[in-house]
């Protein structure tokens, strides 16, 4: 009598272990395939651009007339206002075309200079944007101008920053060639500038390197 009694008890609380189980692994799954539809939602809603970069236009800063570099003024880093002098090649003086910051100089004194060949670039801080390289089948098709985007720096590990979508290239610039079943052809990829806050991320430099996501 009392070993049915165990019996029983013992099925029941196999049975009762094994609704369980089944319980915690339908939860499992249901958890499962909701993580994976909130997943899909958010990559899905926006495009991921590794191959990008923080820039700015380069001005560079070039006699008009042959000549050796006589004088230097500014160092690599100096912050310049417009028509402060640079460097002094020959009788000409060369003076900044706008307010910046220098990228290069040549400090080698008496070097020789032709008309047009640089002697200092430089930039305009507040036109940093971050340029990434988008290709026309990843994407590209669905990207405004104005969309959010939210970009990483590597110097600057996973801290987010935010930004717009400024400009879109018209024209492409030639990729790589993508081998597939129909043969070869030329990867088109196009040029998406993000405008952010210069002045709230002062840590941004040009030519750092990024991670982009743009959000349709």
């Amino acid at each position: 009598m009392q070993e049915n009694f165990i019996e029983k008890e013992k099925k029941i609380v196999k049975s009762t272990r094994n609704k369980i189980i089944i319980t915690v692994a339908i939860a499992l799954v249901i958890l499962a395939g909701a993580g994976g539809l909130v997943y899909w939602n958010i990559t899905s809603a926006r495009v991921y651009v590794e191959n990008s970069a923080v820039s700015a236009p380069v001005t560079n800063i070039s006699p008009t007339v042959a000549g050796n570099l006589q004088e230097v003024f500014v160092n690599v880093g100096d912050n310049v206002q417009t028509a402060d002098p640079i460097a002094r090649v020959g009788n000409e003086l060369l003076k900044a075309k706008s307010d910046g910051q220098i990228l290069s100089i040549n400090t080698n004194i008496g070097a020789s200079f032709a008309p047009g060949q640089a002697v200092a670039t430089m930039i305009d801080p507040e036109d940093l944007r971050v340029v990434g390289q988008v290709q026309e089948d990843k994407g590209f098709a669905s990207i405004k101008v104005g969309q959010t985007a939210i970009f990483t720096v590597d110097a600057f590990g996973s801290k987010e920053y935010s930004g717009i979508v400024d400009q879109i290239s018209p024209t492409s610039n030639a990729g790589d060639i993508v081998f597939n079943i129909s043969g070869s052809r030329q990867e088109s990829n196009f040029d998406v500038k993000i405008r952010f806050d210069t002045t709230q991320y002062l840590e941004l430099k040009n030519g750092m390197s990024a991670k982009l996501w743009i959000y349709k």
